[in-house]
């Protein structure tokens, strides 16, 4: 990478964390034993561990273990309620299963995690109506019509059928798909799909959405769509994505996070952060190997 510098071009982040709150909730966790330069959360990573009422997401020692292989090992999170966290690194890193636990489609095998204030150990069902799921995969039943997607899935959240028609309705037009709302999904674009699918993640009005690889085959007109849409619903929301498309992902961000190993190398508040040593970091990362 050529001479050391750091990544950090203001002095928020490396201030005590005692001076502000706002500190304390902005602090990620830089990983131990990992050489990242001056890591931005170090002076606020104490802080960071106490629980906040602001925090969507708070991770203290997250391991997941399959067999000998930690897919994630020990990782710290504290992430506010209005973020737009994007998680970076290479295939192996750690980052689909990270999303999978803060989905609730899978549990650690050590450590705790806090969502939108509630035990999500102890208490997932209270959390399930309250997060949507953006994946690569539609998650789309094909010979349904657009409508009859959104129907099912709102059935599921036990949604009465006159809020869900109208929050249906609402959601069509949103992703400007109420002309082909009676179409089979199966006949729609990737984009389209796409488009769907997150009409389905968000139909039971989820606090904390999570997209994994949302642009994956996508075009860049299906892109710049898919851009646009997603800054419609970004108000009042928290966001979490996946992303291997770094300048997408960082432009979005307000938290922007790297994985290698199945830890976080380092993870900032981006106004925090130099975009080109920030970059320069992850391709130092991307040949760290997998966990």
């Amino acid at each position: 990478m050529g001479e050391k510098r750091s990544y950090v071009s203001r002095g928020s982040a490396t201030a005590p964390a005692a001076e502000s709150s706002a500190s304390a909730v902005d602090a990620c966790r830089c990983a131990p034993g990992i050489s990242t330069g001056d890591c931005p959360a170090a002076a606020a990573a104490s802080s960071a561990a106490a629980p906040h009422v602001g925090l969507a997401i708070e991770a203290h020692g997250l391991v997941k273990q399959f067999g000998a292989r930690r897919a994630l090992d020990g990782v710290d999170l504290a992430i506010p309620r209005g973020a737009f966290l994007s998680i970076f690194g290479s295939n192996g890193a750690g980052k689909t299963t990270l999303l999978r636990e803060l989905a609730l489609l899978a549990r650690p095998t050590k450590g705790t995690l806090k969502l939108l204030g509630i035990d999500a150990l102890e208490e997932p069902d209270a959390l399930r109506a309250r997060v949507g799921l953006i994946s690569h995969a539609s998650m789309l039943y094909g010979d349904l019509t657009a409508r009859e997607n959104l129907e099912f899935y709102a059935s599921l959240y036990g949604m009465p059928k006159a809020e869900a028609a109208r929050r249906i309705d609402e959601l069509l037009r949103l992703v400007e798909l109420d002309h082909r709302q009676n179409d089979r999904a199966r006949t729609f674009s990737r984009g389209m799909q796409q488009r769907l699918s997150i009409a389905r993640a968000l139909v039971n009005d989820p606090e904390l959405v999570l997209l994994d690889e949302p642009y994956a085959g996508l075009d860049p007109h299906a892109s710049e769509l898919l851009d646009q849409l997603i800054d419609r619903v970004r108000a009042g929301r928290t966001f979490v994505m996946v992303s291997h498309d770094l300048d997408r992902g960082f432009d979005v961000c307000t938290h922007a996070l790297i994985m290698a190993q199945g830890r976080v190398v380092v993870c900032a508040p981006k106004d925090t952060v130099d975009r080109e040593a920030f970059f320069d970091l992850y391709r130092a990362t991307v040949g760290m190997g997998v966990a």
